[in-house]
């Protein structure tokens, strides 16, 4: 069997057997994929063009969007490709670095939501103090550690997986590169072990984030709910239960991913599961925050009619 230094690349998982599947995959990929691109660009480009949209929420926001661009670009582009041209090589380089730059964009994204519902509690329950506690040089500040955190994060994760001998062939049962797939290659059993325990920390990380959140949110709602405004409690509503969907969207997808029994553990459920943990969150996540938010929706309109401007001023002056 080949060790890890003999792999010069790893086998994908073939999504489909037929050519007819594979083209049919790779133009579901392709909308969803697009789909991803158009809402996450539209927010990034109206948060950073519209100065009613340069608040701390919204500068997280976009924050979040470029993390969900990165995360979805990441995985989907060579899915399609080897759906497109009926093949499963990835380069062992190219396989190192999905793994990397989806582990610092997916943990980065963690660590960004969790500021957005810190961000929300000094709104709510500290708004004599927001100005102090979330001013510019604090977002930018909380904004580089999470980037920091993501890349440190992922650094450590993928050198130790990648320092493991691997001999049981170099065919990942997964449409990307992902860590628990590569584990399984590894011919040691105490490094997988010590790998698994790493990632079992990571999720226990993750879990305490997740109940800061929600001990967060529990005392929001707390105040929101003493508020005397009807409208008060409806502007808190509208940018907190986004927040809080994307969320819940995000962890348990994550969780059902890592935490799963292995005895219910099969190629078809880890690839169903994959894929709603990797591609759904950041196709989802621009409609969540844009469904309920007049802010985003008045701008993205302006920026809409402002091309439409553009292109009929362009189409006179050709014309002419």
């Amino acid at each position: 069997m080949p060790n890890s230094s003999s792999i010069s690349e790893f086998l994908l998982l073939a999504l489909a057997d037929t050519r007819q599947l594979q083209l049919l995959h790779f133009w579901l990929l392709l909308g969803i994929y697009l789909a991803a691109l158009l809402g996450n660009g539209l927010i990034s480009t109206a948060v950073a063009c519209h100065h009613r949209l340069h608040t701390p929420m919204y500068f997280f926001l976009l924050n979040l969007a470029l993390l969900d661009l990165g995360c979805i670009s990441t995985t989907l582009p060579k899915a399609m490709a080897n759906a497109l041209w009926d093949t499963r090589h990835i380069s062992y380089t190219g396989c190192v670095a999905q793994v990397f730059f989806f582990l610092f964009l997916f943990s980065a994204e963690y660590c960004i939501l969790t500021i957005m519902c810190y961000d929300r509690y000094v709104a709510i329950c500290k708004p004599l103090h927001y100005g102090t506690l979330m001013d510019s040089r604090a977002c930018a500040t909380m904004a580089a550690a999470a980037w920091g955190t993501g890349a440190l994060f992922a650094l450590l994760h993928t050198a130790s997986t990648f320092s493991l001998p691997l001999c049981h062939g170099n065919a990942v049962d997964q449409f990307f590169c992902e860590i628990p797939q590569i584990l399984q290659l590894s011919c040691s059993a105490s490094d997988y072990y010590r790998e698994t325990v790493f990632i079992e920390v990571s999720v226990l990380a993750i879990l305490g984030c997740f109940i800061f959140i929600v001990v967060s949110y529990l005392q929001m709602f707390r105040v929101v709910l003493r508020m005397p405004s009807e409208r008060g409690r409806h502007k808190a509503f509208s940018t907190c239960l986004p927040h809080l969907a994307v969320v819940s969207l995000f962890v348990s997808t994550d969780f059902l991913a890592y935490v799963k029994s292995p005895s219910i553990s099969s190629p078809s459920l880890d690839l169903v599961v994959s894929f709603l943990y990797s591609v759904v969150p950041p196709t989802l996540n621009p409609l969540i925050y844009s469904m309920r938010n007049q802010d985003i929706k008045n701008a993205v309109r302006k920026m809409m009619s402002w091309t439409n401007f553009s292109r009929d001023c362009l189409l006179i002056c050709l014309n002419k």
